[in-house]
């Protein structure tokens, strides 16, 4: 799996993310388009005070982080910093999650996680689930959870901090809470498969898919079958395999969104089934629908 890929599966964990700030944040967030959120946060800014203009404003740095710009998201988190004091404890978790944000998430570089990172992210994350703990706010503490895996990256700790996340969420009664059961699957199916244990990672990528599908999620539905195709590949299910990915590749196309990741692993089945010509020509159709660098 690239990481290419294992970001695509961000998809899944953005469409979980929390609402429970008193205004609608996600009637705001378009995770595709973090200018265009920015324009609207700082828009309704004008009709919001108190901690509901603290929260847009820990929003605002998050899209600063989503376009790569980590060190105006810290701007704009110290901005909100002072006030911080006399805030109630959503402003206050959400603050430190973004902060946590701005120094480990998927959207940074290998080379940017240095220990120095690590440590500032590790110390912002534990801070927002320690607030959001005590205050019941279980969507951002799942989320706070969540994201030590970004901290601790070696397989089997991510694994370990997905479990935890998950068992959290499926503890609580909160809608913004339970939200999280797919994405999180996801995360911990992705963990099984890197550590080898297909079977396992198979099962938690079918149960994200159910949710999915039961959603009516159409994106995260596809991507969640890629996930399990692309495990069935690891235990020789080629046939299985191949037939998903097949359907996959007439979906994304009929939407008008050809899918790199599927002619990715239509090349790669073709190539272990000896079809040279095929997976050559699925070669050229991922190079062609590859975003630019």
């Amino acid at each position: 799996m690239t990481p290419a890929r294992k970001l695509a599966g961000l998809v899944l964990t953005l469409l979980a993310t929390t609402a429970q700030a008193r205004m609608d944040i996600d009637a705001l967030w378009d995770f595709a388009h973090p200018d265009a959120t920015e324009a609207r946060m700082r828009a309704a800014l004008a009709d919001v005070k108190g901690d509901d203009a603290l929260v847009l404003q820990t929003q605002i740095a998050r899209t600063w982080g989503l376009r790569g710009d980590f060190t105006q998201a810290r701007r704009v988190l110290a901005e909100v910093e002072p006030a911080l004091a006399t805030a109630g404890p959503e402003p206050r978790a959400r603050h430190a999650l973004e902060l946590g944000r701005s120094w480990s998430s998927a959207a940074h570089s290998p080379e940017s996680q240095t220990p120095e990172a690590r440590a500032a992210a590790r110390t912002a994350f534990t801070r927002a689930f320690d607030v959001a703990r005590e205050a019941h706010l279980d969507g951002l503490a799942v989320d706070a959870l969540h994201m030590m895996a970004f901290v601790d990256t070696a397989p089997a700790e991510q694994l370990k901090w997905d479990r935890e996340a998950l068992a959290y969420a499926l503890r609580s009664d909160q809608p913004e809470a339970r939200r999280w059961e797919a994405s999180l699957r996801n995360n911990t199916g992705y963990a099984l498969h890197v550590l080898g244990r297909y079977d396992e990672a198979l099962v938690e990528f079918q149960k994200a898919l159910a949710l999915q599908e039961a959603r009516g999620n159409v994106r995260g539905t596809r991507i969640a079958w890629w996930m399990v195709a692309w495990t069935l590949r690891a235990l020789k299910r080629t046939d299985d395999a191949l037939a998903i990915q097949l359907r996959l590749e007439r979906e994304w196309d009929a939407a008008g969104e050809p899918d790199p990741y599927v002619y990715e692993e239509l090349e790669t089945l073709y190539r272990a089934r000896g079809d040279a010509e095929r997976a050559d020509a699925y070669a050229a159709k991922r190079k062609a629908a590859e975003p630019p660098r």
